[in-house]
């Protein structure tokens, strides 16, 4: 019986090991990148939005109107939220003004905190073809898209750095 119970306990916790991740959760992370954000668009002076690194390169305001287009595809896709008209245009616009580059990054992160709060915990797990293409569940296309912001946010560290600009502290938590 003790090994019984020994067992029971060990199935037990190793099955509390791997909670399902609730959209709490992922809006809880997304909430924390978007501060993040805020405080790398603030960091690069408004001469900065135009900086390329390289002409193949895009400039900080491309890089961070890339990264708001994808949450909105992303995310939009994921949650079956439609994004506002115009989006995906947004790196196209060639708009370096630092004040409006903000606001629409921003608008970007609240489209998806939004989206993603009121979508049900228990369809995360439904598949879905991304883009047509990728097949993976809702869970597995938001967790993307935050891997794909957080690299292209990342990117701008080396932007910062080279107009003399000082980026963020690592916010993990």
């Amino acid at each position: 019986m003790k090994k019984i119970v020994l067992l029971l306990t060990v199935f037990l916790s190793m099955s509390n090991l791997h909670a399902q991740t609730t959209t709490a959760d992922i809006v809880k992370d997304w909430e924390r990148a978007k501060a993040f954000t805020k405080e790398y668009l603030d960091a690069m002076p408004e001469s900065g939005y135009s900086f390329k690194p390289t002409k193949e390169m895009r400039s900080f305001s491309g890089q961070v109107l890339h990264l708001s287009d994808a949450i909105y595809g992303f995310v939009g896709s994921a949650t079956d939220e439609k994004p506002p008209v115009g989006f995906g245009d947004l790196e196209k616009s060639g708009d370096e003004n630092k004040a409006s580059v903000t606001a629409k990054v921003m608008a970007s992160y609240d489209f998806a905190i939004n989206a993603i709060k009121k979508y049900p915990n228990a369809k995360l797990s439904e598949p879905i073809k991304l883009f047509g293409q990728f097949d993976m569940n809702r869970e597995q296309v938001l967790n993307k898209c935050f891997e794909h912001q957080t690299h292209h946010r990342a990117q701008t560290t080396v932007y910062l750095r080279l107009v003399g600009a000082t980026p963020p502290a690592e916010k993990l938590f």
